[in-house]
């Protein structure tokens, strides 16, 4: 190829920590199209970068914001949602986003995960959810599904995983949705919309992991799992949320969808009215 019309740098050099490059994610793996996703997300969304802040926790999913040119933190595990909440309160013109794995965000960190909803705090949670502990060891976790085998299963798990959508839905989540990496065009609106609420808004990413999930459950490449994503999803935004738990095993299609967006008073809203009030019964009071 002519030397004269070689590109000289990516379209996205800006947004990403080239000299962080090569990454440490494994071939297959879906984090990496999450974060070109998010990427394009920040670059469409109308918001400057500089008011963009990515926050994670521990694992393979959380090394995303170490990739990515804006302000982020990588927390301790299970902690990534207090941190950003923490900054949402002090900082509410910011545009934060916890970007973390199921292990961290739910079966480490599921308390903050539930309170963080129920208190509606104006974040963005994007779940990569790969259905295993995948930096510490393939144990199974919170949304591994039944009868998976893992590291700490070798017969197959028999817990039940947590039905996330449902789950944050019926916590009164103002946004829900679950896309996965094979749905990339699909996931970047998400979390363009995600970016709009007034809220928490909550996106569940399903994602391959070959070298810790997929070895051992049919899937011993990346490109296995997003041909089944392919084959098996099903697009209902209108889904009952019952409905949508995951089975791997059944043949059971993958719901996924935008499956809630309202418009609900965040906690920084009732936060300042409840400042307004007692501001003003104090102004009555002399």
């Amino acid at each position: 190829m002519p030397k004269e019309i070689l590109a000289k740098k990516h379209p996205d050099d800006d947004l990403i920590r080239v000299d962080r490059m090569p990454h440490i994610w494994c071939p297959g793996c879906g984090i990496g199209i999450v974060m070109k996703c998010y990427i394009k997300a920040i670059k469409e969304s109308g918001i400057p970068p500089e008011r963009h802040v990515v926050v994670s926790g521990i694992g393979c999913s959380s090394r995303l914001p170490g990739y990515v040119n804006i302000d982020s933190y990588h927390t301790t595990h299970g902690r990534a949602i207090p941190f950003a909440i923490g900054m949402n309160i002090v900082k509410p013109e910011l545009e934060i986003t916890v970007i973390a794995g199921d292990g961290d965000l739910i079966t480490i960190g599921g308390n903050h995960f539930i309170h963080a909803i129920r208190r509606n705090h104006d974040i963005n949670v994007v779940l990569i959810n790969n259905f295993i502990y995948g930096m510490t060891g393939g144990q199974h976790g919170a949304t591994t599904p039944i009868g998976s085998k893992t590291s700490s299963a070798p017969y197959g798990t028999i817990d039940n995983p947590f039905n996330i959508p449902l789950l944050a839905a019926s916590l009164g989540a103002p946004f829900v949705a679950r896309w996965t990496t094979f749905h990339v065009r699909q996931l970047t609106d998400a979390m363009l919309k995600a970016m709009k609420v007034n809220g928490l808004a909550f996106i569940e990413v399903l994602s391959p992991c070959p070298t810790q999930y997929g070895k051992d459950n049919s899937f011993p490449t990346g490109l296995d799992m997003m041909r089944y994503f392919k084959k098996m999803c099903v697009i209902n935004h209108e889904a009952d949320l019952r409905t949508v738990d995951i089975d791997l095993k059944s043949g059971k299609p993958i719901i996924i969808g935008n499956f809630i967006h309202k418009e609900k008073p965040s906690y920084n809203d009732m936060e300042r009215k409840l400042i307004e009030g007692i501001m003003k019964e104090m102004k009555s009071h002399g």
